[in-house]
């Protein structure tokens, strides 16, 4: 049985700012990040159909979550389409397929997400809790480049 997530935020930000944030190393381990000192992430990738995007993070080097992300469609700025596959520090893993759109919504953005596959509604919901925080540090990350300018 496939177990759906499906999520949305308005970011205050163009379509494509916030698609590139999404594609970006540094946007990604914003994404993936705590505050907390010695939390570590690490991202690498290549965004194109069939590229391979790697994200590595958690507390310490023996504790580490990885995440990768082959890409099945890149519509910049309007879709994302990729199979992710989640391992955990003790090597149990699981795929999820994920389509993330990105519309424009009366100046702002509307993205919605959705992953299909977690194996249980347990691992669902534990995703589902981590998500207002990784995309509102998404949104912190579009600010903050935004200043840059």
């Amino acid at each position: 049985m496939s177990h759906e997530l499906r999520f949305g935020r308005v970011f205050d930000a163009s379509p494509e700012e916030v698609f590139d944030a999404f594609t970006d190393s540094e946007g990604l381990e914003e994404m993936y990040g705590l505050d907390d000192p010695g939390w570590i992430v690490e991202s690498e990738g290549d965004v194109r159909v069939g590229g391979v995007w790697r994200v590595a993070y958690g507390p310490s080097r023996s504790e580490l979550y990885r995440q990768t992300h082959e890409f099945r469609i890149v519509d910049r700025p309007r879709r994302l389409v990729f199979v992710s596959t989640e391992t955990a520090p003790d090597g149990s893993s699981f795929d999820v397929d994920v389509e993330i759109t990105f519309e424009e919504h009366h100046g702002k953005t509307r993205m919605v997400m959705v992953q299909k596959g977690f194996p249980s509604p347990a691992m669902r919901d534990l995703h589902e809790v981590g998500l207002p925080h990784a995309f509102g540090r998404v949104e912190r990350f579009i600010r903050t480049k935004g200043e840059k300018r």
